[in-house]
């Protein structure tokens, strides 16, 4: 079909109208790409740095850090961190988990007047320091105390389980042996009536915890030598 110079003049003017058309939308499309990725890399940065400016508030101040463990000598007494050490080795027992009992025992000895090396000695006879014994007569913890006789003694911020906590055990424990040497007049027969055991003219169970003490103090005073 042939075609006349009009309708080749239409043609012609559509097809430069549609090509401009596809230039003009090409150019458009490019400005929104282009736009896109600015807006992209510029949030993208701004997200970045929001999250640095943040990340402060997520870590720990120094005031919050908490604080390394203070070794045995910054707690106790000489005597008590020789005696920890010998403990250590005799029962292979980790030192952060009997450096509470001590420092209880220590404390519980500094309330009640008594000699922190003979608590060692009683938690050492009856239970190998180990907070979590029961004996068939349903004694507890690492003094052996019955529950049912010592209820009053429990402090009001006892825990759920109280006297298989290691510090609450031994701060009542503390208790009950200075009231037993005071009621029994001494500290031999104070240990036997602690025991229950003052029908024993052996006296066996103060001997054994008498001796534990003195194996005690003998360590601390090689140590102290060894050191001087």
């Amino acid at each position: 079909m042939t075609t006349s110079f009009p309708q080749k003049y239409s043609l012609a003017r559509g097809a430069a109208t549609f090509l401009n058309y596809l230039h003009l939308d090409a150019l458009v499309t490019a400005l929104v790409f282009v736009f896109v990725l600015v807006v992209g890399v510029t949030s993208n940065f701004s997200v970045t740095r929001s999250i640095r400016l943040a990340l402060p508030e997520f870590t720990l101040s120094s005031e919050e850090t908490p604080a390394p463990a203070a070794p045995a000598a910054q707690v106790l007494t000489p005597a008590l961190a020789a005696a920890l050490d010998h403990v250590v080795q005799r029962y292979r027992v980790a030192p952060e988990a009997l450096l509470p009992v001590f420092a209880a025992a220590q404390a519980a000895a500094r309330e009640r007047r008594l000699d922190p090396m003979l608590i060692i000695a009683v938690i050492s006879v009856e239970s190998g320091f180990n907070p979590f014994s029961q004996s068939v007569m349903g004694a507890q913890g690492l003094m052996q105390i019955i529950p049912r006789y010592h209820q009053d003694k429990l402090p009001k911020t006892a825990p759920a389980q109280p006297f298989l906590d290691p510090v609450t055990n031994v701060r009542i424990g503390a208790q009950i042996l200075q009231e037993a040497i005071r009621r029994q007049g001494g500290l031999i027969e104070g240990l036997q009536y602690y025991a229950g055991a003052t029908d024993d003219g052996e006296r066996g169970y103060a001997n054994k915890v008498l001796a534990e003490k003195l194996r005690l103090e003998q360590a601390a005073r090689r140590k102290d030598a060894a050191g001087a």
